[in-house]
């Protein structure tokens, strides 16, 4: 983002105290309105009541909408920088750059592109900004030249190096440099509302710049979904079958010496009397009749 000149901190310290912005809210619009060619904005600020548009003789909408008092201010604030910004040489340009809402069409007007360069060109330079060493205000990375052509909508500005096969993005002031592999890029084109992401066209057709390799900066668009793998199959073994255990009876020592047919009759009456109160379980109950049918 281009660093303000004593000339430009000035004039957004006049604003600041006219509209009663801080100056902080004033310079955010005022890139703002730079990105929406001096006719337009979409901004977002505390002081501004959140997210919101704005059009040259057009309508403005902030996130409160009934807060008519707010709209007036953000009107005039937005007026006078966008006066402010026709008054510069370099900072405004001419063309198309699209910008599509999420119901489809065309967004909004104050849309450019421009070829062979960047703000301050040839010569005219603006005085709100400090210019870098080339005397120019280009907010792409020194080292990749001048670009073939340049654009801006909104808050999001590109500039296209086709002899390096790169790509600038600037989102909200954070700059990424993608690698445009073998694309011959030509129009751009924003979809509006919850991710704007960016696309171009190429001789492949639509493509998503979040699709291209990123050679420095962060992503701009949300990361691509990644493939579907199947999930790997789950062996289930066959279920076994619980074997029963029989306790047999057993003896210790010199085996039971043998009991006459009446005794073992009436032991197992006995106990058969024992387990129907419930004092023997069924097993021991088991346990001790074969126990005694063994000794006939």
């Amino acid at each position: 983002m281009p660093q303000l000149s004593p000339e430009g901190q000035a004039a957004i310290n006049a604003i600041s105290q006219r509209t009663g912005f801080s100056p902080d809210a004033v310079t955010s619009m005022l890139f703002s309105v730079i990105a929406g060619n001096g006719s337009m904005a979409q901004f977002s600020h505390p002081e501004f009541g959140g997210s919101g548009q704005w059009m040259r003789g057009g309508m403005t909408m902030v996130s409160d909408m009934f807060n008519n008092y707010l709209k007036g201010r953000v009107d005039g604030l937005c007026s006078e920088l966008s006066n402010l910004v026709a008054s510069q040489p370099g900072l405004t340009q001419t063309g198309s750059f699209q910008s599509q809402n999420q119901g489809g069409g065309n967004f909004g007007s104050g849309q450019w592109q421009s070829s062979g360069g960047g703000m301050g060109m040839g010569g005219n330079q603006s005085s709100l900004f400090v210019p870098d060493a080339s005397g120019n205000f280009n907010w792409w990375p020194a080292d990749l030249g001048q670009p073939a052509s340049t654009g801006a909508q909104n808050s999001v500005r590109y500039a296209y190096f086709p002899g390096s096969h790169r790509l600038a993005i600037d989102l909200n002031g954070q700059v990424t440099v993608y690698d445009s592999l073998d694309h011959q890029i030509g129009g751009f084109s924003q979809q509006q509302g919850g991710s704007g992401s960016l696309t171009f066209t190429s001789q492949y057709g639509t493509v998503f710049v979040s699709n291209l390799p990123i050679v420095s900066g962060a992503p701009q668009a949300p990361a691509q979904a990644q493939a579907y793998a199947p999930p790997p199959p789950v062996y289930d073994p066959p279920p076994q079958q619980q074997q029963t255990y029989v306790p047999q009876p057993q003896t210790f020592g010199n085996p039971l010496p043998p009991l006459g047919q009446n005794e073992v009759i009436s032991a197992i009456e006995k106990l058969a009397d024992l387990h129907a109160k419930g004092i023997l379980s069924d097993q021991e109950f088991s346990t001790k009749k074969a126990e005694l049918l063994s000794r006939l």
